[in-house]
C-alpha cells in the first residue's frame, strides 16, 4: 500500500471514529483543530503526535476513548485484528499497523 493511500485510511479512521460523537461535533473538532491548533484536517495522518495532543487537550481523560475509536475503524479499514492496547498512543499504533500489513 503506498503512503498516500495509508495515509487516506488513516484520516478516513479519523473521520470515522469521531463520527461516532456526530456530523456536527466532529466538523467542530475539525475546526477547531485547525484553527486552534493550526492542524488541517488533510495535514493530521503526517503529524499524528501533534493530532494525538490536541485531543488530550481539547477532551482531557476523555482522548484515550477517542483514540480507541479511530484505531478500531483504522484495524477496520485495513482488514486486521483490534489489538487492544495497554497504553494508548495513537501514533505508536498506526505505525505498528503499518508494520503488519507489510508483513502480511
Amino acid at each position: 500500500m503506498s503512503s498516500e493511500k495509508f495515509n487516506k485510511v488513516i484520516l478516513d479512521a479519523i473521520e470515522g471514529g469521531l463520527s461516532s460523537l456526530g456530523d456536527s461535533p466532529k466538523n467542530a473538532i475539525f475546526y477547531h483543530l485547525e484553527t486552534s491548533f493550526h492542524l488541517k484536517k488533510e495535514d493530521i495522518p503526517l503529524n499524528l503526535s501533534e493530532f494525538q495532543q490536541a485531543l488530550e487537550r481539547v477532551f482531557g481523560p476523555g482522548a484515550p476513548y477517542l483514540e480507541k475509536l479511530i484505531i478500531r475503524h483504522l484495524c477496520e479499514r485495513l482488514g486486521i485484528d483490534f489489538e487492544e492496547p495497554k497504553h494508548i498512543d495513537l501514533a505508536v499504533y498506526v505505525d505498528d499497523a503499518k508494520r503488519r500489513i507489510t508483513l502480511e
